[in-house]
């Protein structure tokens, strides 16, 4: 039986258990982050870009003032060894990090920085997309549900993900792999569970996200993705430039190539919006670059903090 890391103990996963009065469960206050984990047989447990996981989770912590000096050594650490129990040599992982409200009462007016947070780990096999995924691409839809930007936890990784999954599957219901999610302003924000690019004359263009803004300008709800940060990076590396721009449904129908991010499937190709094909409805070129770097970047792979 597989094992959780629950407040600084490792219990059997049918009894791992927080309060029914955990701010978690009564308001969905806490975060989360999702990693991809492996089992290196020369190296042991490894966390793909464990380190930027980590600090964004901090950073949100502090932001939105769940806990103020969140440390994250000893998050990694556990997260590190979760993958060990629960992984064997070549296997993949999916590992989840989640911190709750714990004792918070929001309703008091003081001394709310002496709460207890709640802290889970938990390590499961990796889903196994399949390779017709990538080698065909994914159609998007447009969801219905629109992301705020003057909703402060619009851009973080929070408990409230129930609006995206119902969006997500949705897009299933219509054959879709997942669906744009655009702002109130009609803007794109990204799809359900990732991040949006669009190659255009060869750049890459990708929505603003937090901490990009131009000053004095609204507050993105874009999540800084981690896997979008390490696409930036890797097109820089080979030559290629990205854009941070505020885009439209235009603009995806209009590009070269589109493509879509997030932790688990890395760089994922979208060939077609609704019934819209686009480029020439198969994975371009530099998408399948990108997706290629990132898939041979053991650098990406934390053995430790």
């Amino acid at each position: 039986m597989s094992e959780v890391f629950c407040n600084g103990s490792w219990v059997a996963r049918d009894d791992a258990r927080v309060s029914a009065f955990d701010a978690g469960m009564t308001h969905g206050v806490g975060l989360f982050e999702t990693m991809s984990g492996r089992i290196d047989g020369a190296q042991g447990p490894q966390i793909a870009r464990l380190g930027d996981h980590l600090a964004r989770l901090e950073r949100s912590a502090r932001e939105l003032g769940l806990v103020d000096n969140l440390r994250t050594t000893p998050l990694g650490d556990a997260a590190l060894e979760a993958v060990a129990k629960a992984g064997r040599a070549g296997e993949h992982v999916r590992v989840r990090l989640t911190i709750t409200g714990g004792d918070l009462n929001l309703l008091q007016t003081s001394g709310q920085s002496q709460h207890t947070p709640t802290v889970l780990i938990n390590a499961t096999p990796a889903t196994a997309y399949p390779e017709a995924m990538f080698e065909r691409g994914i159609g998007l839809t447009i969801a219905d549900s629109k992301a705020n930007p003057l909703d402060p936890t619009a851009s973080h990784k929070t408990l409230n993900y129930w609006w995206r999954l119902r969006e997500l599957q949705q897009a299933a219901r219509k054959g879709a792999g997942e669906a744009l999610v655009l702002q109130v302003t009609n803007h794109v924000c990204g799809v359900c569970v990732g991040n949006l690019f669009a190659v255009s004359g060869g750049v890459l263009r990708t929505p603003i996200a937090r901490g990009e803004e131009t000053e004095g300008g609204i507050p993105s709800p874009v999540m800084p993705g981690v896997t979008r940060a390490a696409v930036i990076e890797a097109a820089s590396a080979m030559g290629i430039g990205c854009e941070r721009a505020m885009l439209g449904v235009g603009d995806v129908l209009d590009a070269d190539e589109v493509f879509i991010t997030n932790s688990s499937w890395g760089v994922l190709p979208v060939v077609k919006l609704e019934a819209e094909a686009i480029g020439d409805a198969v994975p371009g070129e530099i998408t399948k670059r990108v997706r290629a770097a990132l898939l041979a970047d053991d650098s990406a792979w934390a053995r430790t903090v």
